[in-house]
């Protein structure tokens, strides 16, 4: 069991300054107003802490952030120095809030009893308490079965019914607009962001996910495994909780758990992106409410006491993995990492877990894992050595039509650097082709994701004035790639931005198109044997009329030859993207 002594109340916090869930023997957690009522009354007391809106909800509530800092540099234009920024958000999704009242605390701490505040003098904290404040009341005690409290629960998602939480680079959700915002303005030097597992029972009382692989800066992640997560963690097991990295089970545990490379969608994955370190908090959903509070506070704690004893060291290489990026992907033409996995050599990993057994499910008659709550410590395979899967070679910029401003400002909101064509130009350009398109079977997140094949082809392209371009030598690359290289995971093409592309517009009737078709014989012999090889060798193509005269419609001028092609440019020589930048205006 926990340490008792990080149970105990301080005897020096006044009565006005305790939290409803201390008011309520560690069972409850207060509404928004109730919440943001005590992070106002933060800030009217203490002159280190402002409490500043960042946006609006869907359904009117304020979206807040507590900026605490020494000096009174509220804005992130007169926050310089050599104090380290730390982001913690809580509630992103809003039934796993226990960060939010461990933050109540902690900031208690800092700012009115002073028992922490000299984690001042090295950093400048963000603290937005519920991200999700719209599925925060949406308020139940029954949101959460295989949650323990507290009394009442949030959603998970927003009232657009998204998942804050996948939406990170696609942006579709307010609250997201609103967060990439404030963190394209703060640029945190590293983000904590609090949650509470689903899923199967343990003995774990906090699992936490840092990137490692090659999706981000080397120096970064090295730090993170090998300076950050074992003091952090030896400091959380010295209270009595039992901690261990956050890993996906596939299927049965005993065949192993992987850690997998957080894509960009996720808080963690986003961070790598933006060459940042972002902690995942994970507590364990079956642990009381108390206990998942008190491990998260431990936590936070553990992490901004080492990011405040190297705050220089991380800044610095904060500002190194920026460089890096922009110039080995933007300017040298290194390999860009756009798929990333892991392996499949394991290593041995003692899992603290519990006796389980099977048994036949009264209901559906099928079996159903039960855990017998006796302690078992076993071993398993873990897998977690990354390799890159899949890489590509970035272009000098990236092109965007001016018909598509939606999506620069879905760049722009990254912290990603645009400007324009400020008179026409003829370049010759590299292009993607669609093919082999296919459409989930439903949609994710309130979009259908598209899997297809890219082909690239390089032709003439008239860029208009008025045309949006994104250069790659930028810190912001990792972004750029796989919002904009289609074959990223979380490109726009796969999120279904381009979707209107794969449909052809325009038709010709069969009894127009046939007479074409037979001249189009006639006057090209390779085309007569390209059509009668495909007839001897496909029987589809040969039972389907209408794949036979689509055939020729393809290759008649009448064709669309914008279908199936990716409307955005790669603009990939030196002295192509000199011609570029010479027109380029703000």
């Amino acid at each position: 069991m926990p340490s008792d002594k990080i149970r105990k109340r301080s005897p020096r916090v006044p009565r006005a300054w305790l939290t409803r869930f201390e008011l309520s023997d560690r069972k409850e957690s207060p509404p928004y107003d109730e919440t943001m009522a005590f992070f106002a009354r933060l800030a009217a007391a203490s002159e280190f802490a402002r409490l500043v809106p960042y946006g609006v909800s869907p359904q009117g509530r304020a979206l807040n952030c507590l900026v605490v800092d020494r000096a009174g540099a509220f804005d992130p234009e007169r926050a310089a120095g050599d104090r380290a920024v730390v982001l913690i958000q809580c509630g992103i999704h809003s039934g796993e809030i226990e960060g939010k009242d461990a933050c109540m605390m902690l900031l208690r701490e800092i700012l009115i009893t002073g028992e922490s505040r000299d984690l001042l003098d090295h950093l400048i904290l963000l603290v937005i308490p519920i991200v999700n404040v719209d599925g925060h009341e949406r308020s139940s005690p029954t949101n959460r079965p295989n949650q323990d409290g507290p009394r009442q629960m949030g959603w998970r998602t927003t009232a657009h019914n998204l998942n804050l939480n996948r939406d990170y680079m696609k942006a579709d959700a307010p609250e997201m607009q609103a967060l990439l915002a404030l963190n394209a303005s703060w640029r945190p030097d590293l983000s904590i962001d609090c949650h509470t597992t689903d899923g199967g029972d343990h003995r774990y009382h906090v699992m936490y996910g840092l990137e490692r692989h090659q999706n981000i800066d080397p120096e970064l992640g090295a730090w993170g495994q090998h300076s950050l997560m074992p003091e952090v963690m030896a400091r959380v097991e010295e209270l009595g909780f039992l901690a261990a990295p956050y890993f996906d089970v596939k299927g049965d545990l005993y065949r192993g758990v992987s850690i997998e490379p957080g894509i960009g969608r996720y808080s963690t994955g986003y961070g790598a992106l933006q060459n940042r370190l972002c902690l995942l908090i994970e507590t364990h959903s079956l642990k009381p409410f108390d206990t998942r509070m008190f491990v998260t506070k431990a936590t936070i704690e553990a992490v901004l006491a080492h990011v405040a004893a190297h705050a220089g060291e991380l800044k610095r290489m904060n500002r190194d993995a920026d460089d890096r990026a922009a110039r080995a992907y933007g300017s040298e033409g290194e390999e860009f990492p756009l798929r990333v996995t892991v392996t499949d050599e394991p290593e041995p990993f003692m899992f603290e877990g519990f006796e389980t057994f099977e048994e036949e499910s009264q209901i559906t008659g099928a079996p159903v894992l039960r855990y017998s709550g006796v302690p078992a410590r076993f071993e398993i395979p873990l897998f977690a050595e990354g390799f890159v899967e899949e890489t590509v070679v970035l272009p000098r910029a990236y092109a965007v039509p001016g018909e598509f401003g939606h999506l620069v400002q879905v760049l722009r909101l990254h912290g990603i650097d645009v400007a324009r064509l400020e008179a026409d130009l003829v370049v010759t350009a590299q292009r993607y082709r669609f093919t082999n398109v296919t459409f989930a079977a439903r949609p994710y997140e309130g979009r259908q994701l598209v899997n297809c094949v890219v082909e690239p082809f390089a032709g003439q392209v008239q860029l208009p004035a008025g045309t949006f371009v994104v250069p790659t030598a930028q810190r912001a690359v990792r972004v750029i790639a796989h919002l904009l290289e289609p074959g990223s995971e979380d490109s726009f093409g796969r999120w279904g931005f381009f979707s209107a592309f794969f449909e052809r517009k325009e038709y010709a009737e069969p009894y127009i198109l046939e007479p074409i078709a037979l001249e189009m014989l006639d006057a090209d012999p390779e085309l007569a044997e390209e059509c009668e090889k495909r007839l001897d060798r496909d029987d589809s193509f040969r039972d389907d009329p209408e794949e036979r005269l689509d055939f020729f419609y393809q290759r008649s001028p009448f064709f669309d030859r914008a279908e199936r092609v990716y409307p955005i440019v790669r603009i990939a020589d030196d002295r192509t993207f000199a011609r570029v930048r010479r027109l380029l205006g703000p």
